[in-house]
């Protein structure tokens, strides 16, 4: 039997949207969100609003919620969780509504899939959010009491690179050690230690610089930042959006970093990023007390052959690399809700059961 899943991932102005089956999408479009709401109200404000374009979306191509199975949306910034497919139940909605974690565009996702699903009686689910946590009871320490770590990374594409790199090398995940570097706009390098990602650099707080973020900074100038922008807003602004590779090129595309290699500033801060990954890469492995059994790359950079070898240069002498370029979100997301849906995986509920931190 093939599974017909409405797939909904929301970013700032535009909406992702599929219908997809085993075998990948039966319908596939990125819907451009235009008129003053987008701007003017923010992310859960918008729901009604998105609600009508994915309707929209469905009509246009043909179909009716009641040839689907199930719905799937993004995860949004949930309570801390394990890895898995997640129901969307009135516990979540209310989270995503109240926005416990934060604002941010994929707190829409499990919000519209449940608008959309459950008058038809169908299931809604979410899977593998930002807010997975799985860490070490001693990764969490911080150095500073009232600052605990927090696990925040790229889950979804992570742990589906996890499971491409256990087929691969023909082992059960539970068995593998893994050190995953996840490479997008943000990047998310975490040991993946028999399944679970036992820690990670909080991209927007640690780690290295990346496309557009600081990584870390010495505590030194945060303080000095804040005293002379004085808006905290800002100041997270500047760490996370004009930083990294665009603060030192004024340019968020590699490719026209690449072009202008023979620069020497911009192969410096190409080959510095490279360098800070690798010591990620480098840290990330000496968490367990065994060699990793390879290095997985992901994620958008990972389409960067250049970029790949300057990381391998550095990190090839700590166990083999396996790169899946590109983080195709939309696949991860309904193959999590097919696993449930054909009864190879059980859906959790939210929140966890006995969940402490």
């Amino acid at each position: 039997m093939k599974f017909r899943v409405l797939v909904i991932n929301p970013g700032s102005t535009s909406t992702k949207l599929a219908v997809m089956t085993e075998e990948g999408p039966l319908v596939e479009e990125n819907v451009v969100h235009t008129g003053p709401w987008v701007t003017e109200l923010k992310t859960v404000a918008q729901l009604d609003h998105r609600k009508a374009a994915v309707l929209e979306f469905l009509a246009r191509h043909g179909f009716d919620v009641r040839d689907l199975d199930a719905v799937v949306g993004r995860g949004g910034l949930l309570r801390p969780l394990s890895s898995g497919t997640y129901l969307v139940n009135d516990a979540m909605i209310e989270d995503l509504r109240n926005e416990v974690g934060g604002s941010h565009a994929s707190n829409m996702g499990g919000l519209l899939a449940a608008s959309i699903a459950r008058p038809y009686g169908l299931p809604a689910f979410v899977v593998d959010p930002v807010s997975v946590d799985e860490y070490w009871d001693y990764s969490r320490i911080s150095g500073l009491p009232c600052l605990p770590r927090r696990s925040l990374l790229h889950a979804l594409n992570m742990k589906q690179a996890a499971r491409k790199a256990a087929s691969e090398l023909g082992r059960d995940l539970d068995d593998l050690f893994l050190v995953i570097a996840h490479l997008g706009s943000g990047f998310s390098v975490s040991p993946c230690y028999h399944g679970r990602l036992v820690d990670a650099n909080n991209s927007n707080e640690e780690g290295p610089f990346t496309i557009e973020r600081a990584g870390t900074l010495p505590s030194r100038v945060i303080l000095r930042l804040c005293r002379e922008i004085g808006e905290p807003r800002k100041v997270k602004f500047l760490l996370i959006s004009e930083a990294g590779m665009f603060g030192y090129l004024g340019t968020k595309d590699a490719r026209e970093v690449e072009k202008n290699l023979s620069d020497p500033k911009w192969a410096l801060v190409y080959r510095a990023m490279a360098y800070q990954v690798a010591r990620e890469i480098g840290a990330m492995a000496s968490v367990a007390p065994e060699l990793p059994d390879a290095i997985v790359i992901t994620g958008g950079l990972a389409r960067s052959q250049t970029f790949v070898n300057l990381v391998k240069e550095r990190t090839s002498f700590i166990a083999p690399h396996l790169v899946y370029p590109g983080e195709d979100e939309m696949a991860c997301l309904a193959q999590g809700a097919i696993r449930v849906l054909s009864g190879e995986e059980q859906a959790k509920e939210y929140p966890e059961r006995g969940r402490t931190v």
